[in-house]
């Protein structure tokens, strides 16, 4: 069944009751990932590959598996396979950011450790910092003192609903302290990010450019308000400049390279693509340290790891037909949210990866970037995002987070407690929707939550 909508004035919606909206099933609607859904919702759901890969397919997507999980080692070793760490870092393993194919959480207690959460550095002049490179790295071998220290707080910030309801958001503050190798640049530029969920990125990666690029209104010359643009990045294997999809500004053209980059940012290991360290030519006693070969992993376990990624299943929906998950995607419409969150697309009929054709997909996003105003600005440009833009966030497995990574944090740095906060963070483009959320009644509320919970 197609879908067959009671529309409603935005004004008369706002005040609706919920069941008076009436929004229909559609047809497979639970199948997130197309063929690439899985209906284990435990904690494994992020990780699972597709039913129909080929018996080569399902041993490259297990190796994979394997190199993306366990931890590297420092050089020499006697596993030469998976020697190379840092000599600094973030983590030891792709799965120490991306626990369980899922998303990490931010420190909550001030002083607590980094896990999952790494910081990019920039210049005040848009370049790398000169002796800290484009990434704090706050981990170190034994003996080799990591770059610095970072501390995390939060400052409540109260609100009310137009109901009166209160709510209250946390503000998050950075500290630094013990620069190890020099002092930073004055007026240096930093960037939180939280290492997000993994599942269905393959399926991103199948969507045609040009679909994406036709969702680009850079101008608003719709006047909706909303003016979504493509970043265009470079590509170091093909040494074009190309749409960028992936990172929280779309900084990353592909997961090949998006993987190879957080081999070297995040856990110091070089590929064929970027062989030399991220260490800076002001920490030169740190490069006559060992490595773990030239490059450190190779090209076929990389690839290897690439393909597991590009493979991984996406949770199905949950409670499709539930009334109040009905009402809570008409308001999602309604709302203009599904404006950025594109609920659904086609991959093209051309991979290489024959399970990723011809599939139809719901991710809940544009992949381009949206200004999200003053409240979630980092200030940090990012190829031709400015320091006020994002990429629309994939919505697709939102609702598993919980299950998977026991905790409900969001958006790029964590901050938001859960999915209620996340909205109410939004802004730029998205205040007039945030307005009309904060205007729903309390039930309607309830409702949009429950649908999206269901992604």
């Amino acid at each position: 069944m197609r879908l067959r909508i009671l529309l409603f004035s935005i004004v008369g919606l706002l005040n609706c009751k919920p069941e008076d909206v009436v929004l229909e099933y559609e047809e497979n609607e639970e199948l997130s990932g197309g063929s690439l859904t899985t209906f284990d919702l435990g904690e494994n759901a992020f990780g699972h590959s597709p039913s129909n890969l080929s018996f080569e397919e399902e041993n490259d997507f297990v190796i994979g598996n394997s190199f993306f999980r366990s931890n590297w080692t420092s050089a020499p070793a006697s596993a030469t396979a998976r020697d190379g760490l840092g000599p600094i870092f973030n983590a030891s393993s792709c799965g120490g950011c991306h626990p369980k194919d899922g998303r990490a959480a931010p420190p909550e207690v001030y002083g607590e450790p980094l896990s999952g959460l790494l910081i990019r550095l920039s210049s005040s002049a848009n370049e790398d910092d000169p002796i800290y490179g484009g990434q704090l790295q706050d981990k170190g071998l034994l003996g080799v003192k990591p770059e610095a220290k970072v501390a995390v707080s939060y400052t409540e910030v109260p609100g009310k609903y137009a109901d009166g309801t209160s709510y209250s958001l946390r503000k998050p503050n950075y500290e630094f302290s013990e620069w190890a190798y020099g002092e930073i640049s004055p007026g240096f530029l930093f960037s939180p990010r939280v290492g997000n969920q993994l599942a269905g990125v393959g399926l991103l990666e199948a969507i045609p450019s040009q679909t994406i690029l036709a969702l680009a209104d850079e101008d608003d010359q719709n006047k909706d308000g909303i003016s979504g643009r493509a970043n265009f990045v470079w590509n170091e294997q093909k040494q074009i400049t190309e749409l960028g999809r992936f990172g929280w500004k779309a900084n990353q053209p592909d997961l090949l390279q998006q993987t190879a980059s957080a081999f070297n940012g995040d856990i110091g290991i070089t590929t064929s693509l970027f062989m030399k360290d991220h260490t800076t030519s002001a920490q030169s006693e740190l490069q006559s340290l060992p490595n773990g070969g030239e490059p450190e992993i190779s090209d076929e376990n990389l690839n290897r790891v690439v393909f597991y990624l590009q493979t991984l299943s996406v949770p199905a929906r949950r409670n499709v037909k539930d009334p109040a998950v009905l009402r809570g995607k008409t308001l999602f419409t309604e709302l203009k949210c599904a404006s950025c969150h594109i609920p659904s697309f086609n991959t093209e009929s051309s991979n290489a990866i024959s399970v990723l054709n011809n599939q139809t997909i719901r991710p809940y996003t544009d992949l381009l970037l949206h200004d999200m105003g003053e409240g979630l600005a980092d200030n940090r440009p990012d190829f031709l995002a400015n320091g006020k833009e994002w990429r629309t966030t994939p919505l697709w497995g939102i609702g598993m987070i919980k299950t998977v990574n026991d905790h409900t944090f969001l958006l790029h740095d964590g901050r938001a407690r859960n999915i209620e906060e996340a909205i109410l963070w939004h802004g730029g483009e998205a205040e007039s929707s945030k307005q009309k959320f904060l205007s729903l009644s309390a039930e309607n509320r309830k409702d949009l939550l429950t649908f999206l919970e269901s992604l």
